[in-house]
């Protein structure tokens, strides 16, 4: 975590969350099955065997922030058919979480969703942990014109369609490297960590950068952390 004076939330009018693996919890590993369809997709698009089309998977998403992003750079994917696949999981494993809806819903001010998925994926999300009602938007990878965090033209698009002034705002991210623009930009940044010793399917540098300078606060527990925001007193 951030030791240099880490930025708080006395100023906070917008609250600005990623969603997977951030507003529910990394063991769910709901995103894992995203994982594997996207697998099975550049397979079937490139004919390649399950390991290489693994490999390729995750060097485009480490170097372009998503899978889908390398596919259209480098292989000319039309994007629709590809998000369309990959987003058809099994949702069941996400149960309504009240505690979670009543920390965020009692916060001061504007509350969004910034996610490098879909907007279909998001609403069911939301819908089924029961906090859809606490959100004004969501800015999706479609809203960012296909161009993933953490693009900092990204930001600036939903920065300029919801009207937000990053000074007065706070960012919630899984992925550390998502945070480094917001915060340049001057929000209070928090990275949400996995939940204790639980195991998560999670490559070692997505679970990397808790230190960071630009991470002013890092959490286990977003509901507990939220409420503890909201009476400006964040660990």
């Amino acid at each position: 975590m951030n030791t240099s004076a880490p930025r708080g939330f006395d100023h906070v009018e917008t609250w600005v969350f990623d969603l997977d693996n951030t507003l529910y919890p990394h063991h769910i590993n709901l995103w894992q099955q995203v994982d594997e369809r996207i697998r099975l997709y550049i397979e079937r698009l490139l004919k390649l065997p399950a390991d290489e089309a693994f490999r390729l998977q995750k060097d485009y998403y480490k170097r372009y922030g998503t899978t889908l992003r390398g596919l259209m750079l480098n292989h000319g994917m039309a994007p629709d058919d590809f998000l369309d696949f990959v987003h058809q999981i099994d949702h069941s494993p996400l149960q309504p979480n009240p505690e979670l809806g009543d920390a965020i819903g009692k916060l001061p001010g504007r509350k969004l969703i910034l996610t490098n998925g879909t907007r279909t994926h998001a609403d069911v999300v939301v819908k089924r942990l029961g906090i859809d009602r606490h959100f004004e938007a969501i800015f999706d990878i479609v809203a960012a014109e296909l161009e993933p965090k953490p693009s900092p033209q990204t930001y600036e698009r939903f920065l300029a369609r919801h009207n937000v002034n990053p000074q007065k705002s706070a960012m919630f991210e899984d992925l550390s490297r998502n945070l480094f623009t917001p915060h340049a930009l001057g929000m209070t940044t928090v990275l949400v960590i996995p939940e204790g010793t639980r195991e998560v399917l999670r490559e070692s540098w997505e679970l990397e950068g808790r230190d960071a300078d630009h991470v002013d606060h890092v959490t286990d527990d977003l509901a507990g952390f939220l409420q503890k925001a909201r009476n400006k007193k964040p660990e």
